[in-house]
Formats: C-alpha cells, sequence, structure tokens
C-alpha cells in the first residue's frame, strides 16, 4: 500500500470514527499534497510525500515554540496534536548509531578534510536521510566532524 492510499484510508477511518482533531490534521496534509500535485503536475511518491510530512512538521515545530513563547499554551497543543499524527506517517527515524556511521561513510566517499567540504556531504546524506533525521542536527554532527 502507497503512503497516499494509507493517508486516504486513514481519513476515511477518522471520519467514521468522528476524531475530528486527527481528520483535521489528515485533511491539511491532503490539501498539501493535491497543491503539489496541481502545481507540480505530478504524481506524488511515497519520497515526495515524506518531504511535504517533513516541511509541515518543521512549521509545526517552529509554531509550538512561537505559541510558548507567546504563553498560548492552547494553541502550542493543537499543533503538537497535529505533528502526532503526521508523525505516524514518517519512516522509522535512524538510530544515533546509524546516524554517525552514515556521516563517516559519507565523509570517506567524498574526501571531506575540512569545513568547505561541508556542501558535499551534505549532498550525499540529504537524499538517504530525508524524513529520519533532523538535518539541523546531522548539519551539526558534520560541522563538529570536519571541524576537527
Amino acid at each position: 500500500m502507497t503512503l497516499k492510499a494509507r493517508i486516504q484510508d486513514d481519513m476515511k477511518t477518522a471520519m467514521k470514527a468522528r476524531e475530528a482533531e486527527r481528520l483535521s490534521a489528515i485533511r491539511l496534509l491532503m490539501a498539501a499534497m493535491k497543491q503539489r500535485e496541481v502545481d507540480e503536475r505530478i504524481e506524488l511518491t511515497d519520497a515526495d510525500i515524506v518531504a511535504i510530512i517533513d516541511k509541515m512538521l518543521k512549521q509545526r515545530r517552529d509554531s509550538v515554540a512561537q505559541y510558548e513563547a507567546a504563553k498560548r499554551m492552547d494553541l502550542a497543543d493543537k499543533e503538537r496534536n497535529e505533528m502526532d499524527v503526521l508523525m505516524a506517517y514518517m519512516p522509522q527515524p535512524l538510530s544515533d548509531a546509524e546516524i554517525e556511521s552514515m556521516i563517516e561513510a559519507a565523509v570517506t566517499k567524498a574526501g571531506a578534510v575540512s569545513l568547505q567540504d561541508m556542501g558535499k556531504v551534505m549532498g550525499l546524506l540529504k537524499p538517504q536521510m530525508a524524513g529520519r533525521a533532523d538535518m539541523g542536527a546531522v548539519s551539526a554532527r558534520i560541522k563538529a566532524r570536519l571541524g576537527r
């Protein structure tokens, strides 16, 4: 079953179960997927959908931080609930050991020796880690590794 079909099935299930918050989050995701399909005139692959979800999760994290700073816990909780629904569609996250080994392999493959080579390493890692690791944290690890 494709990720798109799974999301559509979950939307139907949420409708039948009258889960308003879950249904709302799934509808937001479906709208973002449809928008991208219409704009680019393509059929989305699972990787495309994961990229959309990843972007939506990042937006939610930013919103939670802003709402908490403004002492609006009700809105922050709503965003967290949406994040929980979206996280269910993300692939299994990578462990710290897996991330470290992938970084080492990419550094070796790219022949990276300084921070100037960071773009090469990130270029190799991004397709492999998309949706499975926080790329900001991975970037920090690469900087630490190349800065030695």
